[in-house]
């Protein structure tokens, strides 16, 4: 089919893959205008620009596509199709009807569960049993359109953000591929009124653990901001991210280190920090953390 995709991030860039590999004729690639990024705040390409320059595509990235002329030339490349995945700008009327099927998301959750911008770190917080992809016919409300196809997946009980993401940007390729070879046959369905919840945009104000809340909770708080922006606690005044967690038993003071290998209890039971990383330093598994840090048993990582 002739295809316009749309997408930004690291997430999208499989999708774009599956699209060229099945033969489809990707007209023109949108995203995202580059960003200052690095130390010189030079503008850095996202993602999927850089992977479409290398497939040798048409790669715009406009500000807005509210403009009349960004409208008509988005018509004139004639597409049977728009393919959107974690684009980031809002795609007026206009552009939402000028291909001949109109605009197709890609959306990671089962909706209407977690419409929005943050479905995956919202679906593991939530702690969630399942969740998936939805392909879904586009129109001006937020992610409100009918589902033509929807593909489910169990949320492992210790699954970061990070994983998952992964696992659902594969799922969505191979969910778009089999939405557009069938798309004649497939019935757009209405999402039921029931069931609707918001996956807010994530907001660094929630990530400060708290280790009054029950072990579950902080635990799905670690695996659900994992690896951006990271739940984060404090001792002897530096920030420490936590990008793993499991489960564990113990009892203390919420906060409280229970031994060496960095067992940690909460206001109900305990986790087992498995990976942490300091301010300005990478990402290290709990053990050769340990050997840097030293945090004794006893210490509290917490004022409470």
């Amino acid at each position: 089919m002739r295809l316009i995709f749309m997408g930004t991030p690291e997430f999208s860039v499989p999708v774009l893959d599956a699209l060229v590999q099945a033969g489809h004729d990707i007209r023109a690639v949108y995203c995202q205008p580059p960003r200052p990024a690095g130390r010189g705040k030079k503008p850095r390409p996202s993602p999927v620009q850089q992977r479409a320059e290398t497939l040798g595509l048409l790669v715009r990235h406009p500000v807005s596509l509210k403009h009349p002329d960004t409208q008509e030339e988005f018509a004139e490349l004639d597409a049977e199709a728009a393919v959107v995945v974690a684009y980031g700008l809002i795609l007026p009327q206009a552009i939402l009807d000028a291909p001949k099927h109109g605009c197709l998301n890609i959306h990671a959750s089962l909706l209407p569960r977690w419409r929005g911008a943050a479905p995956i770190h919202r679906a593991i917080m939530a702690g969630d049993a399942k969740t998936g992809v939805c392909i879904m016919q586009m129109e001006a409300g937020l992610d409100t359109g009918p589902v033509l196809l929807c593909e489910e997946t169990k949320i492992g009980a210790a699954e970061t953000t990070a994983e998952l993401h992964d696992r659902l940007s594969d799922m969505g390729a191979l969910a778009i591929n089999k939405a557009l070879a069938h798309l004649t046959d497939l019935t757009p369905q209405p999402q039921p009124e029931q069931g609707v919840t918001y996956a807010a945009k994530i907001d660094k104000s929630e990530a400060r653990i708290d280790w009054t809340r029950p072990a579950v909770e902080v635990d799905r708080l670690i695996r659900g901001l994992s690896p951006f922006p990271g739940a984060w606690f404090e001792i002897d005044g530096q920030r420490v991210k936590v990008l793993g967690s499991v489960l564990d038993e113990g009892q203390g003071a919420p906060g409280e280190v229970l031994s060496d290998d960095l067992r940690v209890a909460c206001g109900d039971g305990a986790v087992r920090l498995t990976r942490l990383q300091k301010a300005s330093k990478g990402a290290q598994d709990a053990d050769v953390f340990q050997r840097g840090a030293q945090i004794a048993v006893g210490a509290r990582l917490a004022e409470v």
